[in-house]
């Protein structure tokens, strides 16, 4: 049912639909403008991870929020009264979107791979291993997390989605400038700044144990906590 309605609004259906024409223009993209030696599945893969990395969470946001931004919540938690129930069919629903869609966009990558390196003339280049692909699809899973965190404490969808480009694209540009005028903080940041570990598991960088426990760090702060204050007041809060 949570399936279901990810599709039903006119919001989350042309999310959903705006990943595979987002998918399809992009690897056209590719194959047209980029140099004959950037032809090659890396160059797919990436250009293919920006609009996933902003939709993804998008749908995350809109999953949760949908209930209390289009009053169904009244008709949900009637029929279901266990909130917990509620938002973990939520959350698994849209591990499976998430999930689905960044399988799709791979083979989206792979036939334009295939296609652009038998259109310029050039071997066929499969760039990226199973570990650095795995990385990836977890740091599209971690923005997913962010924006579904987001969902929960705001329960809105412009605060949600406002909040999420805050943290994405202004948090990080003033951690970057603290870290260069306070060199204490320089060694402190990838240790709290979720944009660094998620940009290190996008480029398949994290191999170390130390880089494995700042993503976990990051991670404790902006999701763990977070969902967990907002799981409690959403438990508390009056459905309208």
């Amino acid at each position: 049912m949570e399936l279901r309605k990810m599709f039903d609004t006119r919001s989350g259906f042309w999310l959903l639909m705006s990943i595979g024409v987002l998918s399809v223009v992009a690897t056209v993209a590719v194959i047209v403008f980029a140099p004959d030696r950037d032809v090659n599945y890396l160059t797919f893969a990436s250009a293919l991870g920006f609009p996933m990395s902003v939709i993804l969470p998008m749908i995350a946001i809109l999953g949760v929020t949908s209930e209390w931004s289009q009053r169904s919540g009244l008709t949900t938690f009637t029929l279901v009264p266990s909130r917990a129930k509620v938002i973990s069919a939520k959350a698994i629903a849209t591990l499976v979107v998430g999930v689905t869609s960044m399988l799709l966009a791979g083979v989206f990558g792979a036939v334009g791979n295939l296609a652009g390196s038998a259109i310029v003339g050039t071997d066929t280049v499969w760039n990226i291993g199973l570990a650095v692909a795995a990385q990836i699809i977890l740091g599209n899973l971690v923005g997913m997390a962010i924006g579904f965190t987001l969902g929960v404490v705001f329960r809105n969808s412009p605060a949600a989605i406002v909040g999420y480009f805050v943290l994405s694209f202004v948090l990080p540009g003033v951690l970057i400038l603290l870290a260069q005028v306070r060199e204490w903080f320089a060694d402190l940041q990838p240790w709290i700044d979720w944009s660094v570990t998620q940009e290190m598991l996008f480029t398949g960088e994290i191999s170390s144990a130390q880089e494995w426990t700042q993503l976990a760090s990051t991670t404790a702060i902006w999701i763990i906590v977070p969902l967990a204050a907002g799981l409690t007041l959403l438990r508390r809060s009056e459905v309208k």
